[in-house]
């Protein structure tokens, strides 16, 4: 059996569990993770000493192994929110989302905007809760793990449009600004040196896509940051919205790719157990700085 077909009949599996059952294997995971030398562990903790240098080697540790644990709940939910029918998953949203208004009238005046959703908490709740109440197009990053095809089927089933990072991509992201539709993007993917440009990441220089403040410049169309919190005990999840002005207002590309990692970086502090640690975040250094992994 390749992996593909692997990986495939293990979401497959999960996707039969319940949610408190498969949360409940996912932190069992984290735990083990937490305990044994593997790649997610030293990554996360290298980043953890990275952007949080105040805080005491014992408070590091506590958090490390509570962020491990709730990785392993991202991993274990995966196949539940791209496999179960989209009613079960929304039934998870737990009351209303607090300044979805400011983007639902965007929509309503063929405004467009652009929604960011980093890799905070379950993004894919984020990606199916926005996508069945507006049209939304939303850009995702090939996997090399074989797959796509489940993925995309699993977050376009409730409307949403799912494009690749490729030049159709992106063409199909300007027309649906065009329409006045809504973009969904995840803005904290490290780029590489030739498609990004270094801003302030919780103090360090990050590689970070221009994408998202090219169209906010161009188009002028607003941008919100998203984010669904996985509530304790598996009760479902809160999603979060704000608004980031700065990011369409700045005077340089430079300034509105700053004001989005400040965007990230508050959400990410407000929420730093649910945050993908195990990232390698900071892997694209400046020109002469040596590599921090």
């Amino acid at each position: 059996m390749n992996r593909q077909a692997l990986l495939t009949g293990l979401l497959r599996l999960t996707a039969r569990l319940s949610l408190p059952v498969a949360h409940a294997i996912g932190t069992a995971l984290g735990w083990l993770l937490g305990r044994i030398p593997n790649p997610m562990r030293r990554i996360a903790a290298r980043n953890l000493a990275l952007v949080f240098p105040a805080m005491t080697e014992a408070d590091r540790h506590r958090l490390l192994r509570a962020n491990l644990m709730e990785t392993g709940k991202l991993l274990l939910e995966l196949g539940p929110l791209w496999l179960w029918p989209g009613a079960r998953v929304l039934a998870l949203v737990r009351d209303s989302v607090a300044g979805e208004e400011a983007l639902a009238a965007a929509v309503q005046q063929k405004q467009g905007a652009i929604l960011l959703t980093p890799h905070l908490g379950s993004w894919e709740v984020a990606g199916l809760y926005y996508s069945s109440r507006h049209p939304l197009t939303i850009l995702y990053r090939p996997s090399r793990l074989g797959l796509d095809e489940l993925s995309v089927r699993g977050r376009g089933r409730l409307g949403g449009k799912v494009v690749a990072t490729d030049a159709h991509g992106v063409r199909a992201l300007l027309t649906s600004l065009r329409n006045g539709e809504v973009l969904g993007i995840l803005p904290d993917q490290d780029p590489g040196p030739e498609s990004g440009v270094f801003a302030p990441f919780f103090g360090i220089a990050a590689s970070t896509m221009t994408l998202v403040s090219r169209l906010a410049l161009k188009t002028g169309v607003p941008v919100f940051l998203t984010w669904a919190e996985r509530l304790p005990h598996s009760q479902g999840y809160a999603l979060h919205l704000h608004a980031l002005p700065e990011v369409t207002t700045a005077a340089s590309l430079e300034a509105s790719v700053a004001a989005l990692n400040r965007g990230v970086e508050a959400a990410v502090r407000a929420l730093p157990t649910q945050y993908l640690w195990a990232y390698k975040r900071f892997k694209t250094r400046p020109p002469g700085e040596a590599k921090l992994y």
